[in-house]
Order: C-alpha cells, then sequence, then structure tokens
C-alpha cells in the first residue's frame, strides 16, 4: 500500500481529531475516526486499526478503496488534461453522457448536465421543474435531496430545513407510499413529483410495490413531471444500474451521484425525452467543474469495472446474503432488513441503532445509524461473500455489546 505523503504520516489519531476541531466546522460534529489509506473493501486508521467498509463512503466507494482501473483512469487523465471550462468540450464529458443515456435506454431527445454532487444534480432538477411555470411541485415525506437551498426545499427533515427558513417556495410534501394521498394533491398547478424509490437517509424505506408505476401513470395524466432521484440507489446499488427500472417505468428527470466516479466528486442529471431536455436554455445552470475530465474518466472506469466485474450479480447475490443472515445473527434486536442489494438497512427492535454502529466501528466494521432503530449498510460493489460472512459472524457479539442488559 502506497505510504503517506511526508507530514502526514507518523500522528496519533487523537492528534488529528484535535486538530480538526481546531481547523473544521462543526458541521458534520466530531469524527469517530481518522482514517489514512485504503485498499478493497478495507480502510485503515491513523493508529493502525483495519475496518471493514461497510458505508463505502455513504454509497459511493462502489468499487472500494485504491481500486487500479480506477486509480490509473483518474492518473492518466490528470497527466493528459485535468479540467478545462465548459466553454469547451472533452471526450471524456461527451463519452460519460452517452454512456449514462446508454445505460437508461433514454429516448430520442434526451440530454445530460454534468454536475459534482448529488445536490447540485437537484438543484438543476428543481430549475427544470420551474421552466415548466406551474407553481406547486410534490415532494415525499421522509425525502432527503440534499443541502443546497433548492434540493433542501425538496427535503422533508424539518431539522435540515428550519434553520434555513424561508426556503425556495412552493414545495409540498405528502405521505410516503400513499397513492391516495398523491393523486389528491396532484393536479394542472403541478410542475413535478420528486421521489426516491428506496429513501435512505429516512432508514433505507422503499417505496411499496406499484407505486412507482401508478405515480408514473398520475403525473402523466395533469402533465407534471416525474423525477427519479438515483443519487444514493443508482449506479448498480441495488443490483439494477437504476433502481427505478425495476418497475418499468420512463421517468422525465433521473439524478446520480455518490457511487458515479467512485469517490470522485461527479453527478448529474438527465433529462428524458423532448419535453423535459427543452426545459433548461443557455445560460439558465451551469458549474465550474461539472463534467470536467477527470470526473468524466472516472465515472467511465467506474462504470467500465461494474460491467466487466460483473459487479451487479454480486451486488444482488451478497445483498440476499446479508439481508438473510442478519435477522438471524442479530438475535432479538434485529427484527428484519429493508432495502434491496447492497443498500440495507436493518430494523431494530429497539432504538439502539447509534450502539450498535459504535460497538461495530470498535470491532472493525463501519456501518452507521439512519434513526433511532436503524442501522444502514451500503458497502463498495465489490463485497466478498466471505467479507460478509464476517460482519455477520460478528453481529451477535455487537448486539450484546449494544445492549448488554437484553437477551441476544
Amino acid at each position: 500500500m502506497p505510504a503517506l505523503p511526508a507530514g502526514l504520516a507518523g500522528h496519533a489519531g487523537a492528534e488529528w481529531l484535535d486538530r480538526y476541531t481546531h481547523a473544521l466546522l462543526p458541521t458534520y460534529g466530531v469524527p469517530q475516526r481518522a482514517l489514512v489509506r485504503g485498499d478493497g473493501a478495507y480502510v485503515w486508521d491513523a493508529d493502525g486499526r483495519r475496518y471493514l467498509d461497510l458505508l463505502g463512503g455513504i454509497a459511493t466507494n462502489v468499487l472500494g478503496h485504491a481500486h487500479p482501473t480506477l486509480v490509473g483512469a483518474v492518473s492518466a487523465q490528470l497527466a493528459t488534461l485535468g479540467h478545462v471550462s465548459n466553454f469547451f468540450a472533452s471526450p471524456q464529458q461527451v463519452a460519460l453522457a452517452e454512456r449514462l443515456l446508454a445505460l437508461l435506454e433514454a429516448p430520442q431527445g434526451s440530454r445530460v448536465f454534468l454536475a459534482n454532487s448529488g445536490a447540485e444534480a437537484n438543484e438543476g432538477a428543481f430549475k427544470v421543474a420551474r421552466r415548466t411555470g406551474r407553481p406547486r411541485i410534490l415532494a415525499l415525506q421522509g425525502a432527503f435531496h440534499g443541502r443546497t437551498m433548492g434540493a433542501l426545499a425538496l427535503t422533508h427533515k424539518p431539522d435540515y430545513r428550519e434553520p434555513f427558513a424561508p426556503l425556495p417556495g412552493g414545495v409540498e410534501h405528502v405521505p410516503a407510499g400513499d397513492l391516495g394521498a398523491l393523486e389528491a394533491a396532484l393536479d394542472g398547478d403541478v410542475a413535478a413529483l420528486f421521489v426516491e424509490v428506496i429513501q435512505g437517509e429516512a432508514g433505507v424505506r422503499p417505496l411499496p410495490e406499484g407505486y412507482l408505476a401508478a405515480a408514473r401513470e398520475l403525473t402523466a395524466s395533469v402533465g407534471a413531471l416525474l423525477v427519479v432521484d438515483e443519487v444514493q440507489t443508482g449506479v448498480g446499488r441495488t443490483g439494477h444500474w437504476f433502481a427505478h427500472t425495476r418497475h418499468g417505468v420512463v421517468p422525465d428527470v433521473v439524478t446520480v451521484a455518490k457511487g458515479l466516479g467512485g469517490g470522485i466528486p461527479v453527478g448529474a442529471m438527465v433529462t428524458l425525452g423532448e419535453r423535459a431536455s427543452g426545459l433548461l436554455g443557455a445560460g439558465q445552470h451551469g458549474t465550474t467543474f461539472g463534467g470536467n475530465p477527470v470526473a468524466s474518466a472516472a465515472a467511465l472506469a467506474t462504470l467500465h469495472v461494474i460491467e466487466r466485474d460483473g459487479l451487479l450479480d454480486n451486488v444482488s447475490s451478497v445483498g440476499r446474503r446479508l439481508a438473510e443472515g442478519a435477522p438471524a445473527a442479530g438475535g432479538s434486536l434485529v427484527t428484519d432488513v429493508r432495502g434491496e442489494g447492497l443498500l440495507l438497512g436493518l430494523h431494530l427492535a429497539r432504538p439502539r441503532a447509534k450502539e450498535l454502529t459504535a460497538a461495530a466501528l470498535e470491532a472493525g466494521f463501519i456501518v452507521n445509524a439512519v434513526g433511532p432503530d436503524t442501522v444502514r449498510l451500503a458497502p463498495p460493489l465489490i463485497l466478498t461473500a466471505d467479507q460478509a460472512d464476517s460482519f455477520l459472524a460478528a453481529l451477535p457479539q455487537l448486539v450484546q455489546t449494544a445492549e448488554p442488559d437484553e437477551e441476544s
């Protein structure tokens, strides 16, 4: 493994965390560890401890860490042409847009806007909706679409929203999964409905079967756009290139990020069909770094490895292994598992998610709590069956550590 650069090696984790608190804004709270290197599905902290990364940078490091194909693609591109403004095109930018359109089996007239993050992609989708001229936008209760102001208006959680009110107006939240409520809210004033196929930040909660297809019919009936946020579920995370395709729907807009660059910041907004693609004109949205050659090369390499190495099949098989094994290994605490592929939420009988997450970290596994009773797994798509089994084997003891006074 590569050594740390001069000046970064030889410092203990506690020192890095102390320096962090004096140098960075406390928007993320106090970090749990200072991580210094990674290899495959494992990372190491500044004190030399190894962890199985079952969070993957929150569904981002789909190829794990230091993947040779990704490293090679980024290094070669940076040595050739690192950045140009969007006054100019690059072959990598064009090829990535074409690849995304092909993976989505996009209809004639579809287009791509390349961004740096999921929030930025959703900002673009928000603007597309505004350009319809209709005053209302619908999103779902439990939704998370980002923390920039437009994306935050779409996000439901009051703790995220209220400190920054007033947010961009016209957004209404309807109960997730309730078709009656959706139908009642839809009329000719609605510009768009924003949905996630699986609400990751709300506790890994999939939409009910049939909801997405019905939502497509209902939005089409009143001329509203359907925007599917695939930031967390896209790029193979659920065992499909995009989670919505399993439901047989064609949205008007798809947003994607996180796993797209394998850890390199890149996102995209894809407008599907002539209508959605005609709503934004020259100068109406932009970003300095979006679609730069290095990020585009990273995304192309990531998509190539997923296809070359059959990772969609791996996601499905290893995901099933975790989903089927966790309730048995989790005793009385883990009651069921929600999600699909390698985006899974371990639902707990009692609100012990923070304690279970802390116990896992001490034992060498990185997971995270999304709510008081749900622990999220979103590991690299390269996770092996043996690595998954190592977590399942440790889970009984993790449960005992998380609630030592309860039977496990």
